[in-house]
């Protein structure tokens, strides 16, 4: 009896602070709560722009293809300093001309040749890799695919605007690689250039979780550019898999050494 009446009691005590807890503002309460998933929070016409930018970057994909084909294959055109400023001219055309209902045919064809001239441009590390050996070439695409899925439902399904911080961080470890790549042209250092390339991954993967959920609030806040959105997702595919293409080679050529 006595313990029924100290719960009782207890109860009673408590009875006003859940009352007050109940009668907080909407917003209060609301700022309780976990922030709902990128994806779902997002509104119907954002959603549509996602649809849109991987539509475009599943076409790039081919785009790409076909110009790493060209390369190989028929020889008609050869990846290096024509192509690269055949992709600069691309994207600076992309760049300079604004996006609008009028203008969005135009911006496709520059994309699609944005896409070709890159691809192009893989040319002469895919000959590489199939010289060491031709399958790192599927491994390479399937595990680039692997790595930008994970990381793109990872920035889905976080917490809106959780991964922007990461920004400042990024480019800040860009700039650090890009002076070690110029710092070890002079030196020439395997060691330094294994571990640029590594490092270069682990930054490319953490673009993509910056680059889907900066997408997302740029949509939510109208910036409905999927074709240029598009272009900073290809370039963050095909990074990663330059980067693994060379990670792959030089550890096939390390274990044919080890053979010999």
């Amino acid at each position: 009896m006595c313990a029924d009446k100290k719960k009782k009691k207890n109860c009673v005590e408590w009875q006003p602070y859940l009352r007050l807890s109940c009668d907080w503002p909407s917003p209060m309460r609301h700022h309780l709560l976990p922030l709902p998933p990128a994806s779902l929070s997002s509104s119907h016409s954002t959603q549509q722009h996602l649809k849109n930018v991987y539509s475009s970057l599943s076409m790039c994909m081919f785009v790409a293809a076909a110009g790493a084909y060209v390369h190989v294959v028929t020889r008609l055109l050869q990846g290096g300093f024509l192509s690269l400023l055949g992709s600069l001219g691309m994207m600076a055309c992309l760049a300079l001309t604004p996006h609008s209902p009028e203008s969005e045919k135009k911006r496709l064809a520059m994309l699609a040749g944005f896409a070709f001239f890159t691809g192009v441009g893989l040319g002469p590390l895919i000959d590489f890799a199939i010289v060491v050996n031709p399958s790192i070439i599927v491994t390479a695409f399937l595990g680039t695919s692997v790595i930008f899925l994970c990381f793109t439902l990872s920035a889905l399904y976080a917490k809106r605007r959780s991964y922007l911080f990461l920004g400042g961080i990024l480019t800040s470890a860009l700039s650090v690689l890009l002076l070690v790549s110029v710092f070890n042209l002079f030196f020439g250092s395997l060691v330094l250039f294994k571990a640029h390339v590594y490092l270069g991954l682990a930054v490319m993967c953490g673009f993509v979780l910056f680059d889907t959920q900066l997408i997302i609030e740029k949509a939510e806040n109208n910036d409905k550019d999927y074709i240029w959105h598009c272009v900073e997702l290809f370039l963050d595919f095909v990074t990663i898999f330059k980067k693994l293409m060379i990670i792959l080679s030089m550890n096939e050529k390390d274990k044919k050494k080890e053979k010999k």
